[in-house]
């Protein structure tokens, strides 16, 4: 034991040497953007007591561990410029390389913030080709949750500069919000992308933001006490989980080509199986089709694009899978290698999984096969069987707890962590999700930008958000709408001092939650920034806002702001999507015409008006009214 005890004391001060190494947060990394002519603050942990220097710029700085071992400094503003390095150093050294002074954006929200460059890559081939901006840099934020109480760190996560390789897995909507910040004032931009796809505001609201919800503080109570979360768990009903040796499709071969088809029957791609003869099936149907490949094509590197599958699928070319999907949301674009393609017979197979709702092929959507400068158009008819049916009433999934989908559990794991990190402001796409609450929305929205500005320390901060654009069938007779309603909802936020709204209502597709055109958000939300960041009230940043309505005999005088250089129909059209109404609230297309810096609106058979509308549907079919800079009007109604 006297002989083994040196070794003891030897092994337990080098434990206590590596206890004592100073650790930084996430964010603090090489390539890492700060934000200039602010205080910086700079973090991390050490043993209790221990001393820490940073060098910065020339200059030192020191800090001492509090007794929980945490450190923390302020450096004075900066100019933007760089790179430069930092040396860190107390029990160990860390030296960080390639930071940049310029202004630092924080993006967040749901998936169409979320949404990479990458899953908009037939639109963005160019952009994507052409990014060669070192000075561009993202941080995409772990997907994280917390329950109990604000987090101190990130998991992970590192900054990546803008090249055609790291770009595709940017936001789409931060680059092109980024990219037009840097091209107009050539410094640094930072991109801290938090955000999770299908999440509601509440979970990216603090507890004390929160405290006028009831509802919703019950809740927060509840998920504290993880044996109540247990036992909820434990409640919920078993979930069926289809075997594949169940599938006739798997267990016959049907995608193999030596496979000789019997009893398939025809169907259309693209559409769903429940609207093509086939009643309320959950479970697997496969799709089979020879497609005629000419000699110019086979060989080549090829693209094959499926459009929207609901919800999962599998795609065979010639007996080998070349692609696959889990769920109903991306494009279907799948790369073949050289060589998978041969001249002549190509044996195309789809197996398609839907296990609620109608499964199939989402309509409008782009239905290819590419190669070279040739194109085969995969839409019609198509061979099919059902090789799995699920039991009736089989639930496919449980409902178990969505963690991320809980309030506080990304606030407290995606975004408390930065609150040291001194920002610009913010850009926020979020909306789809709390899209029947807009009650709760229209008050929500305006507390979590006063939190997240708390938190922040930055009272003044722009807080630029997008309005959710147009989705879902579109109607052709004035309608009730839900998504009109939260719009208006999210319109009430520019009541809150230094906001602004991207209008995104011409952006949308009907049959798709996540629209192909990301850019012009970017963009819009840039001009926002232009405006309210950046100080430059030359800009136009927004679209024509409704101020008020004047009634003149059967007519309706309405106002607006933020009409630019004037009003225009964008198409040159007469302008549509307007309503009217008596007291009724029996609403009927009404014609509209531009005099001045306001809008006419009428119906000769409403004699005295009381209301009117504007796009105000899911999906407006043709929202024309614009000013002349090109941004879109916002929806609006003139009363409740």
């Amino acid at each position: 034991m006297k002989k083994l005890l040196p070794f003891f004391v030897l092994t337990l001060s080098i434990c206590q040497c590596l206890q004592a190494q100073v650790r930084l947060p996430r964010l603090i990394r090489d390539s890492m953007v700060l934000q200039r002519d602010r205080d910086l603050t700079i973090w991390g942990w050490a043993a209790p007591g221990e001393k820490v220097s940073v060098r910065f710029n020339n200059k030192r700085f020191r800090a001492i561990a509090t007794s929980e071992g945490k450190w923390r400094l302020v450096m004075p503003a900066m100019k933007a410029g760089g790179p430069y390095t930092m040396q860190i150093d107390a029990s160990n050294h860390i030296t960080l390389k390639e930071i940049l002074v310029g202004d630092v954006w924080l993006c967040a929200g749901q998936s169409n913030m979320v949404h990479q460059m990458r899953l908009h890559d037939v639109r963005y081939e160019a952009e994507i080709a052409a990014a060669n901006y070192p000075l561009i840099r993202h941080f995409a934020v772990p997907n994280v949750t917390d329950l109990q109480g604000p987090r101190d760190d990130l998991p992970g996560g590192s900054w990546q500069w803008a090249n055609p390789a790291n770009v595709r897995d940017f936001s789409a909507v931060a680059y092109f919000f980024g990219k037009q910040l840097y091209e107009k004032y050539h410094v640094p931009i930072g991109l801290i992308n938090t955000s999770w796809g299908g999440t509601p505001i509440e979970a990216w609201m603090s507890e004390e933001s929160l405290a006028d919800f009831p509802a919703v503080t019950g809740t927060i109570a509840q998920n504290k006490d993880t044996a109540y979360l247990g036992e909820k768990e434990r409640s919920l009903p078993p979930v069926y989980t289809p075997d594949p040796a169940n599938d006739k499709g798997y267990t016959e071969g049907w995608a193999n080509p030596s496979y000789i088809p019997k009893g398939w029957r025809t169907i259309n791609i693209p559409g769903y199986w429940e609207d093509q003869g086939i009643h309320d099936l959950n479970g697997v149907v496969w799709y089979r089709r020879e497609i005629t490949v000419p000699a110019a094509m086979a060989g080549l590197p090829a693209k094959v694009f499926l459009g929207r599958i609901v919800d999962a699928d599998v795609l065979y070319i010639n007996g080998k899978q070349v692609g696959s999907t889990a769920y109903m949301y991306p494009q279907r674009r799948y790369q073949l290698p050289a060589g998978t393609l041969k001249a002549g017979k190509n044996l195309f197979v789809i197996r398609v999984t839907n296990n609620a709702g109608k499964g199939g092929f989402v309509p409008d959507k782009p239905y290819q096969l590419i190669a070279g400068n040739d194109t085969i158009d995969l839409k019609g008819y198509w061979a099919y069987k059902v090789g799995q049916v699920n039991p009736q009433g089989a639930i496919t999934n449980n409902g178990r707890i969505a963690l991320q989908n809980q309030p506080t559990a990304l606030y407290n794991a995606m975004l408390a962590p930065i609150f040291n990190f001194k920002i610009k402001g913010f850009i926020w796409y979020q909306g789809e999700s709390n899209a029947g609450r807009a009650a709760d929305y229209a008050r929500m929205q305006p507390a979590m930008i006063a939190d997240w500005r708390r938190k922040w320390q930055q009272p003044d901060a722009p807080f630029l958000y997008v309005q959710l654009p147009g989705f879902m069938e579109m109607n052709y007779l004035p309608m009730e709408s839900q998504w009109a309603g939260f719009r208006e909802a999210q319109l009430q936020s520019l009541a809150v001092p230094r906001t602004a709204m991207a209008v995104a209502i011409d952006l949308g597709e009907w049959n798709d939650v996540h629209p192909d055109r990301k850019k012009e958000v970017g963009e819009r939300l840039a001009l926002a920034a232009q405006r309210l960041a950046y100080g430059d009230s030359t800009v136009v940043y927004s679209g024509p806002i409704f101020q008020s309505a004047k009634i003149e005999g059967n007519r309706m005088i309405l106002s607006f702001s933020h009409t630019g250089s004037g009003l225009v129909s964008i198409d040159g059209e007469e302008l549509s999507e307007f309503a009217i109404a008596g007291s009724d609230k029996k609403f009927v297309w009404a014609k509209a015409r531009i005099e001045g810096e306001k809008v006419v609106v009428w119906n000769d058979e409403i004699t005295k008006p009381v209301y009117v509308r504007y796009a105000w549907a899911d999906c407006p079919v043709n929202p024309n009214l614009f000013n002349k800079e090109g941004l879109p009007a916002s929806p609006f109604r003139t009363g409740p």
